[in-house]
């Protein structure tokens, strides 16, 4: 058995009464084999009267109704185990965080946790039980047959363990072609997302049309995969009937020649005859339901590789931060962060502080380090030496939730979600009222909105599709506004890809969102720049120059360092 599958289901109770269930249906119908070998053999010998075919629609219709009931529960042992599994994954890929998820591709994990896991059930509803009845039919089996007559008993003894051997070495071959063909359905899957989203890019460079022909290229190399394990399925199961029929012409033509002969009698014969093969039935059917299973377990494997994976997650829990509090300050002690894969840290020995209710623009060339400078306030990125200090409190003794909930981030590209205009705004508020809706919009000069055809319960497309860019962004500064219990405030380029138009009404909607919070805004336009209280240039990783403007108009300091603000 899958050793971390196995532990899954001991950690869940309802599947742990679910998998006892389905394991005592499958040897309790099993053993039920011999007492219908038995009747059947008395009364075709005429050693049992006609009343015993009674018993024998009896014996059969208990073992139909085990057999229903081992159906049922391994059907609701299957769904209890793909669905903590996939809980369990979710909630890992959640604690990874957006900074150690982008090792992973997507659309092998939408592949994994979608058809990668339902190739589970083989593996739960047939394998599993087919293990119990492996284990206890064949030797019961052995006991009556020693009982009835040794000679047949040796020969079944002797040739039983050939069907697990070859199974086994087939089976080795088995698992390694089956982990080929499901890599080949991650690559594919998530190769095909990666298209999908692509799409306007590719058709607006010409390049359709081939990535049309790498998709047929990867979908070929999964149906080669996908052929190479039939064929060695196929000629597992011609080996392992094979062996079977062999073994049973062992047993079944000294049992007629000694029949003939009268050393034998006829129920006796009978009975081995009909036994001899239910001997070797589990040990064929687990053989086949095992190869039936590998692509189940490859998925299984993939799942607990990124579930066990070395990557450490956030903390679950730590000191949580004071709601209503004021703007905070912000400290950098010697922080430094390299990304794995990398040997270039992103950020190097940076130090610096922001104070509360301060205005800090960050600016350089693009990769020098400033998103990671973001994501580590927001707890995406832990550094890898020093320390990020909230108010003096090291933010890796906090607890994220908490912290998180006094943020208001507006990333360089918003997602939007493919839900209605106020949805996407109620992101970060999910209470929020549609008075409040409204006024975050009118705060963030979405004006726009009022214009769509249902206003804003207007559906928008997966990722804004309808929108402009510089409406995604006015929708994603509106959700700033729908938090108004932030005291901190994390902009990425707000302004990028934006015409004059749209920037002018962004800057505004910023300066009037960044009263009374401590902000931090990733910018390049000289409009956004001139917003803030001071200028800190990041190149390679490190401050190379930190200047306070001291042309912008201060605001009054008890505005400056009032509680939540707007």
């Amino acid at each position: 058995m899958h050793k971390d599958l196995l532990r899954l289901m001991r950690a869940e109770r309802s599947v742990r009464r679910h998998l006892a269930v389905t394991m005592v249906a499958a040897v309790l119908a099993g053993l039920l084999v011999l007492v219908q070998a038995e009747l059947l053999a008395g009364v075709l010998s005429g050693r049992f009267t006609a009343v015993a075919l009674a018993g024998l629609a009896a014996v059969v219709g208990v073992r139909a109704l085990l057999a229903w009931t081992q159906g049922v529960f391994a059907g609701r042992t299957a769904t209890g185990v793909k669905s903590a599994l996939r809980h369990r994954l979710l909630a890992r890929l959640r604690d990874l965080g957006p900074g150690r998820l982008t090792q992973h591709r997507s659309g092998e994990l939408v592949t994994l946790t979608g058809r990668g896991l339902d190739g589970l059930d083989a593996y739960l509803t047939g394998y599993l039980p087919s293990i119990a009845v492996a284990g206890v039919v064949p030797l019961a089996v052995l006991v009556r047959l020693f009982a009835a007559d040794l000679a047949s008993a040796v020969i079944v003894l002797i040739t039983l363990p050939l069907i697990p051997v070859f199974g086994a070495l087939v089976g080795m071959t088995t698992k390694a072609v089956t982990e080929r063909q499901f890599l080949a359905l991650s690559r594919l899957g998530g190769h095909f997302l990666d298209v999908v989203r692509g799409l306007p890019t590719l058709r607006a460079f010409g390049r359709a049309r081939y990535q049309a022909g790498v998709i047929q290229q990867v979908a070929d190399a999964h149906r080669n995969a996908t052929m190479r394990t039939l064929r060695v399925a196929f000629l597992s199961s011609l080996v392992l009937e094979l062996c079977a029929s062999l073994s049973l012409a062992l047993v079944a033509v000294p049992i007629g020649l000694r029949l003939l002969g009268g050393s034998l009698d006829l129920t006796t014969a009978l009975l081995v005859l009909l036994l001899a093969p239910e001997a070797y039935l589990p040990l064929r059917a687990m053989g086949t339901r095992f190869h039936a299973s590998m692509e189940g377990v490859a998925a299984a494997d993939a799942a607990f590789a990124v579930l066990d994976g070395a990557d450490e997650p956030e903390p679950a829990y730590g000191r949580v931060y004071p709601a209503g509090q004021g703007a905070p300050e912000i400290r950098l002690e010697n922080v430094t962060v390299r990304y794995p894969g990398r040997e270039v840290a992103a950020l190097e020995d940076v130090s610096l502080t922001i104070g509360p209710g301060e205005r800090v623009a960050l600016v350089g060339e693009s990769g020098g380090g400033k998103s990671t400078l973001l994501h580590l306030v927001l707890g995406f990125v832990r550094p890898s030496e020093g320390r990020v200090l909230v108010d003096g409190t090291d933010l890796r003794e906090l607890d994220l939730g908490s912290w998180r909930a006094r943020l208001a981030f507006v990333a360089q590209r918003p997602h939007l979600f493919a839900t209605s205009v106020a949805g996407n705004i109620r992101l970060g508020a999910p209470a929020a009222s549609l008075e409040e809706v409204r006024s975050a919009a009118a705060a963030a000069h979405a004006d726009f909105v009022d214009a769509l055809p249902q206003g804003f319960d207007t559906v928008v497309g997966e990722r804004g599709a309808n929108l402009s860019a510089g409406q995604r962004q006015r929708i994603a500064l509106a959700r700033a506004f729908c938090r108004p219990a932030a005291s901190v405030l994390l902009l990425d380029e707000p302004t990028a890809r934006l015409d004059g138009r749209s920037e002018a009404a962004v800057v505004a909607a910023t300066s009037d969102l960044a009263q009374g919070r401590t902000a931090v805004i990733v910018a390049h336009r000289p409009a956004m720049i001139d917003l803030a209280d001071r200028v800190i240039r990041v190149h390679e990783g490190r401050v190379v120059s930190d200047t306070t403007r001291v042309h912008r108009k201060a605001e009054p300091a008890a505005r400056r360092g009032e509680g939540s603000g707007r």
